[in-house]
């Protein structure tokens, strides 16, 4: 979400101005009616006075004074139509999140709470102000989400659409920190003068792989642009690199170098430093089964517990886990299963389950142990790496598509929720 009010806090130098600074008013007035609010003229005078000053601190130029103000008044008017959507959604910002998020921007400013707290008063505004105004930010964030959010549609197509495209190739492959080493072969060589660059580059690369430092050789030796940064080229996309270059680096491991290749340029060999992004996205998974027994009214926890036990005896004594689980477990979604929940990604899994999971050998049993939803007896049938990079780029592709669309859908609804709202403007 872009911020509204928080932007002046997060330019260091706070812009905002508060009752605290403003000069007495002989007359305050009612500039606009919105619904069944007002907005009162020293409310536009506050709100213009932080623009003009955060305008200044950019080193722009100030439109006119009337056309400034007809601008934030506006921006005042659509604010004030999402707090009172806010209002009637019934959505409230506690105390507690009110303070985790000025934690947040005080942190984000490099200080504590009471070291902005204390630049804020260096600067004569008011602490409480500027949370009120955090949490009118919040408020608007909240709403937005629930409204614009819901009003946007990804298809499954538009995700495949844009995984096929280059746009989408490009943004969603790999990215690799690259060096290189160029041995120059002019246009016009000739066959010996290629044969000798040839032989050149394969000296340097039997120098790489008996450990070489890769930096000293493409300062000494190479005639890349970048030589003198030890061949550092930066990042570059996958997608970005020239057949065959990119299947050769996508197979390197960090710390590797290519074989000479020759390219219209010369003998190239390039040494990936790093890599982030796109590949293969592996997720463990865990073939669980488990017996929960819950503490109720008619049974304590205590029986609860003395219940998991018993069962757990008879597990070890060779009854069939899954027949018991049939009989006494009371999770409806596993018990007619006999207990299983299949291969489980154990992120998916309360910390209590999954810490006892992680600490139980495959074909092993645990012993009874209590989550949040009672007492459990579990069994590790097995274990696996799953490859999910496909559902990994589509879900990329999804949240690349909803937030191009973010900014065109808010636009079309804050003119649609001033377009149905009642306002009238005094000035």
């Amino acid at each position: 979400m872009r911020p509204l009010l928080l932007g002046a806090l997060l330019l260091g130098n706070a812009t905002l101005a508060t009752s605290a600074q403003a000069e007495v008013q002989p007359l305050n007035r009612v500039v606009a009616i919105v619904d069944n609010d007002v907005i009162m003229q020293s409310q536009l005078d506050q709100r213009l006075r932080e623009v003009q000053q955060t305008i200044a601190k950019r080193g722009a130029a100030l439109p006119p004074e009337h056309v400034l103000s007809q601008q934030v008044l506006e921006r005042l008017i659509i604010e004030d139509i999402q707090l009172q959507i806010g209002d009637r959604s019934g959505i409230r910002i506690t105390d507690e999140e009110l303070n985790q998020a000025i934690g947040t921007i005080a942190q984000r400013n490099g200080m504590s709470v009471e070291q902005f707290r204390a630049a804020l008063t260096r600067d004569g505004l008011s602490f409480e102000d500027a949370r009120e105004q955090v949490r009118r930010e919040m408020i608007i964030s909240r709403v937005r989400q629930r409204r614009v959010a819901e009003r946007i549609q990804v298809t499954e197509q538009e995700v495949q659409n844009f995984l096929a495209s280059d746009l989408g190739k490009l943004q969603l492959s790999e990215e690799y920190h690259l060096a290189n080493i160029l041995i120059p072969v002019p246009e016009s060589a000739s066959s010996e003068a290629i044969q000798a660059a040839d032989r050149q580059a394969s000296e340097l690369y039997q120098q790489l792989q008996q450990g070489a430092d890769f930096a000293q050789l493409a300062i000494a030796r190479s005639a890349s642009e970048t030589a003198l940064e030890g061949g550092d080229m930066g990042w570059r996309k996958a997608a970005q690199l020239p057949s065959p270059f990119d299947a050769m680096i996508g197979a390197l491991k960090a710390g590797e170098v290519t074989q000479p290749m020759r390219t219209p340029g010369g003998f190239i060999i390039l040494k990936l430093l790093e890599k982030r992004g796109g590949g293969a996205q592996v997720r463990d998974e865990v073939h669980v089964r488990h017996i929960l027994i819950k503490p109720s009214e008619i049974r304590s926890e205590a029986e609860a517990q003395r219940l998991a036990e018993r069962l757990y005896e008879r597990i070890q004594a060779g009854e069939d886990f899954g027949e018991l689980a049939k009989s006494f477990s009371e999770d409806p979604g596993s018990a007619l299963n006999g207990g299983d929940l299949n291969w489980i990604d154990p992120n998916a899994l309360v910390p209590e389950f999954r810490e006892q999971m992680a600490n139980t050998a495959s074909g092993e049993l645990s012993k009874p142990f209590k989550s949040t939803y009672g007492w459990h007896v579990l069994q590790v049938m097995g274990r696996r790496a799953t490859d999910s990079s496909e559902q990994f780029r589509e879900q990329q592709a999804l949240n690349i598509l909803r937030n191009r669309k973010y900014d065109e859908e808010l636009q079309a609804w804050l003119r649609q929720i001033r377009d149905e709202s009642y306002v009238e403007i005094k000035l």
